[in-house]
């Protein structure tokens, strides 16, 4: 007697139900990886293992030996442009190398007509530098992307989704930062291409060597129309102390300082050490000290210098936050311990979130310089290098980084039930340091997410970020692209 007993179908039946078996058991295949890699949502195996172990992988592909070096378009850098290139195909992204040396890895949703969300960070170095800045915020988007596509939520993109390895910000190599960024944002000037590093070889020699166009053409080719792209994102360490203190893993930023650099020269009278009374010296070193305690008291106390607002008479006390004033080189000549100088020069370095403030402290410290070489009979300048405005973060974008950092935190169970930081709210600072994301706001409206680093060290090999803070910034940006990029489920069944 048989056990089961089926009647007689036609064989195309059969077909159907196997074909709708096998569809059945497809529809599976998002959900039992989900179930594998991490079934409670949190993805600890791609989003914190695997995306360490990628840090200390990518770190260790160098130019220099012993230490991390990776300049632009150095030998180092093409290895780690064919590496970084497999793990956006693993996220199952299509990419390509613009005409800057620029990776793409990009999601393009069939018949999707919205702008792109452009998601990034650098892959270049300083020398000796650490393994997380830079190439945290391009792994950890593969990463969460990578989690979208086990999912199955990477079919689900309404808008696409683009990862960019800029291939150049630090600006070691040209001693011109943002190459790859401004390349894309259409700010890069032709006359780039004439910039020569120390060794006398120029950006167009560099790009020849490694098989690219190299013309002004080529570099128009890299540039992105502003109505193609919807916003930009960059996920970056903090490089400062303060998310530490606050002992909170996350922070979103409000916005990018702008900058101001200076050089003073100080002209004095040179002499023997031994000879010239010291009533009768004109020592542009002595001088120079002054200034820079100058500069230091400047910053430290500005409310004693500046008056600015008509209702209080004063610059108000939010707008001089997070103003910072650092002398970084000092010089002299002909510098030799039994000579007074003859000259001493020195940089400046200005940052602040208020424009007004910055370029108030830069105008109240040309003023000091003067006065105070004339009462020492010295003779000085001061030159200005570089100034850039600040660059605030779009307010939409920055809340909704927050709301999925928020969830983020909750879901890990990372936030602090108390220390200094209470009310449960994500911190939000200002970066002190120069980003992409200032470049790429010449091109469209962008947001940033910090990550706590130890101590606050950056350029520097100490530089180092927990593992679960990795984590914690690769699941705030699943969410972020969940909430923002991702049709809902029951919308794709209703298409299909």
């Amino acid at each position: 007697m048989a056990l089961l007993s089926c009647p007689r179908r036609h064989p195309s039946v059969h077909l159907l139900i196997l074909s709708a078996y096998a569809l059945f058991l497809a529809s599976l295949l998002p959900i039992l990886d989900g179930l594998e890699l991490g079934g409670d949502g949190l993805y600890k195996e791609i989003l914190r293992d695997e995306t360490v172990l990628r840090l200390k992988e990518l770190g260790k592909i160098s130019d220099g030996e012993g230490y991390l070096e990776r300049t632009f378009l150095s030998p180092a850098s093409i290895r780690a442009s064919g590496v970084i290139i497999s793990w956006m195909k693993d996220a199952g992204l299509t990419t390509w190398v613009d005409q800057m040396g620029n990776i793409h890895g990009r999601f393009e949703p069939a018949n999707s007509t919205k702008e792109a969300l452009l998601i990034g960070s650098h892959m270049d170095t300083v020398i000796d530098a650490g393994m997380y800045d830079g190439s945290l915020g391009i792994i950890c988007v593969i990463s969460a992307l990578k989690v979208l596509k086990v999912t199955g939520k990477l079919q689900r993109l309404t808008k696409p989704v683009e990862v960019i390895a800029f291939s150049d910000e630090e600006g070691v190599r040209f001693q011109t930062t943002f190459l790859g960024s401004a390349a894309v944002a259409g700010t890069l000037p032709e006359s780039i291409l004439q910039v020569s590093d120390k060794s006398g070889t120029t950006v167009q020699e560099v790009l020849k060597l490694n098989s690219f166009e190299a013309t002004a053409a080529a570099l128009g080719q890299v540039k992105y129309s502003p109505e193609s792209v919807g916003s930009y994102v960059e996920v970056h360490m903090e490089q400062g102390p303060v998310l530490e203190a606050l002992r909170y893993p996350l922070g979103v930023v409000k916005g990018i300082a702008g900058q101001t650099r200076l050089k003073v020269i100080v002209n004095g009278s040179q002499g023997h050490a031994g000879t010239v009374p010291m009533k009768l010296r004109r020592d542009p070193m002595v001088a120079a000290a002054e200034l820079v305690l100058t500069l230091e008291t400047l910053c430290k106390e500005p409310n004693k210098f500046l008056t600015y607002d008509k209702e209080c008479g004063c610059f108000t006390e939010e707008s001089l936050a997070g103003l910072v004033c650092t002398v970084g080189e000092l010089l002299t000549w002909p510098s030799a311990s039994n000579v007074i100088p003859g000259q001493v020069n020195f940089t400046v370095d200005i940052r602040s979130m208020d424009d007004k403030v910055r370029e108030t402290i830069v105008t109240s410290f040309s003023r000091l310089v003067l006065q105070k070489c004339d009462d020492r009979l010295v003779d000085c300048a001061v030159e200005q290098k570089h100034a850039a405005a600040a660059t605030p973060c779009d307010a939409e974008l920055t809340s909704q980084l927050e709301r999925a950092t928020r969830s983020a935190l909750l879901s890990m169970k990372a936030a602090p039930p108390g220390g200094r930081h209470t009310g449960g709210e994500t911190p939000v600072l200002m970066s002190g340091a120069g980003h992409d994301a200032m470049a790429m706001a010449k091109l469209t409206k962008v947001g940033m997410l910090f990550v706590r680093c130890r101590d606050g060290v950056s350029h520097s090999p100490e530089e180092s970020v927990q593992d679960d803070d990795v984590w914690a910034a690769g699941l705030a940006l699943v969410n972020f692209i969940d909430q923002n990029a991702v049709a809902p489920a029951s919308a794709t069944a209703a298409e299909s």
